[in-house]
């Protein structure tokens, strides 16, 4: 089961964009706008990993932190504007796991959550998902085609094994070009029409790895990749 991450972050904007690279990354989320909302999902859902900003209404970060410290040890990252070193010595003093300031990269965020559930012995995403003789490593960002040792490895570019992980989580389904950006690109200025240029290097790749029809195209709407 892929981690679960609570983020509570009472701006939506930051939330949104921190949601949608964590989910790229094959976790699981769940959001909370303020202190007392997100203690009380900590309760009922019991979330691998707390991303906690500091400046939230009704109940504060440190507040909030320190009443996750009384209740356990679920990690937790402070994410917040306050930077200064008497500020994140308090987090770490009540027991933050890391810290982070903003303004912020997202990929870096996700890379410090990674490193500190691994520090854990948490697992940091689903590993690897298969899709017939397809095979794709979540965490070594690698994807291979066939099985044993006749499996080949498939030369990708990050985005193209973006989108192809994104796709492997729900074989079948139809993905249109629109989410396929938002999942898989967010925060560009990609069109539709990158994401055919992206699927069409990346069918081309299948295809030659002995793959032909893994990945059509569905008229009208966008892309599936066949189970």
């Amino acid at each position: 089961m892929p981690a679960l991450v609570l983020i509570a972050e009472d701006d939506d904007e930051i939330s949104a964009i921190l949601d949608a690279y964590l989910v790229r990354e094959g976790f699981r989320t769940v959001q909370a706008r303020d202190g007392r909302v997100a203690l009380d999902l900590h309760l009922a859902l019991k979330p691998d990993l707390v991303l906690l900003d500091v400046s939230m209404p009704h109940l504060d970060g440190w507040e909030t932190l320190a009443e996750l410290r009384r209740r356990g040890n679920t990690p937790a990252i402070m994410i917040t504007a306050l930077d200064k070193d008497i500020d994140r010595l308090q987090g770490l003093r009540i027991g933050a796991d890391d810290y982070v300031g903003k303004p912020f990269n997202p990929i870096e965020v996700v890379a410090r959550a990674k490193a500190v559930l691994r520090r854990s012995g948490l697992a940091t995403a689903a590993g690897v998902l298969r899709v017939g003789d397809l095979t794709i490593d979540l965490d070594a960002y690698q994807a291979r085609l066939g099985t044993g040792a006749a499996a080949l490895p498939l030369a990708l570019t990050l985005t193209e094994f973006r989108i192809l992980a994104h796709m492997a989580r729900s074989p079948s389904r139809v993905f249109t070009r629109s989410e396929l950006v938002d999942a898989c690109l967010p925060g560009s200025d990609a069109l539709d029409r990158t994401v055919d240029s992206h699927l069409s290097k990346l069918r081309k790749k299948l295809e030659q790895a002995g793959a032909p029809g893994l990945l059509p195209g569905v008229r009208g709407v966008g892309y599936r990749l066949s189970a």
